[in-house]
């Protein structure tokens, strides 16, 4: 497998994917996945993200 383009998604956006994550509250942690939370879209970490799916 060519590594050249592993992550090339994420460098293309800002910060590089990385950012605070709202759930959690962890700060410089790559935010990747869009849930709906309290009816607003938001971007969380793949933790969280784990979390959210198992509980429903």
């Amino acid at each position: 497998m060519a590594k050249a383009h592993r992550g090339a998604g994420i460098r293309e956006q800002q910060f590089r994917g990385r950012g605070d994550c709202p759930v959690c509250k962890r700060t410089g942690i790559k935010v990747l996945y869009e849930r709906e939370i309290d009816g607003t879209k938001a971007m969380i970490c793949k933790q969280c993200n784990a979390t959210l799916k198992r509980a429903n």
